[in-house]
């Protein structure tokens, strides 16, 4: 512990600070640098590297993670802001054993795949449209789906992914 070590309340660049938030179901408390972005935080200290930069300029989306449920680019948030919040990365939608959810299994059997490095955005992001109801038609699906960038798919598989689990529980889950 570092307890002369300020709070977010008054950040000023280039300071340490406690941060304190909820990652995938575990809680950290964690001294962070105030410029330090959420995907490197996530990245860097946490090791949770699922959460993929791209652009780091909020427009690819592979960075994309649920803030209190809420899709948000981690590359264009502080660490900071999460303080007292709860975050999801990709690697908390599968089982601890390794099952995978209904949403996962329609990306593998859609082949809504290829390299894979924008996957984990798309379905972090599919992952907060569907909490939100379902997706039930190619429109809907593909407006799920414009907030990312895929140089590989063609988007086809994914929104066939996403018409199959549209239906089912909330989140693909």
């Amino acid at each position: 512990m570092l307890p002369d070590t300020p709070r977010p309340e008054s950040l000023q660049p280039g300071e340490v600070l406690w941060l304190t938030t909820t990652v995938n179901g575990t809680r950290y408390e964690e001294v962070v640098d105030s410029r330090l972005t959420l995907a490197d935080f996530l990245r860097g200290q946490l090791r949770l590297t699922g959460t993929h930069l791209g652009c780091e300029h909020g427009v690819c989306g592979a960075c994309t993670v649920l803030v209190d449920g809420d899709a948000v680019r981690s590359c264009l948030m502080l660490a900071v802001q999460v303080d007292g919040r709860s975050v999801e990365t990709v690697e908390s939608l599968a089982e601890p054993d390794g099952e995978l959810t209904p949403l996962q299994e329609a990306f593998s059997r859609c082949h809504a795949v290829q390299c894979g490095f924008c996957t984990s955005g798309f379905l972090m992001s599919a992952t907060a449209a569907l909490r939100e109801g379902p997706v039930t038609t190619p429109g809907q699906a593909r407006e799920v789906l414009s907030g990312n960038i895929c140089r590989c798919t063609g988007y086809a598989g994914m929104v066939q992914a996403l018409l199959e689990v549209g239906e089912g529980a909330p989140g693909g889950e």
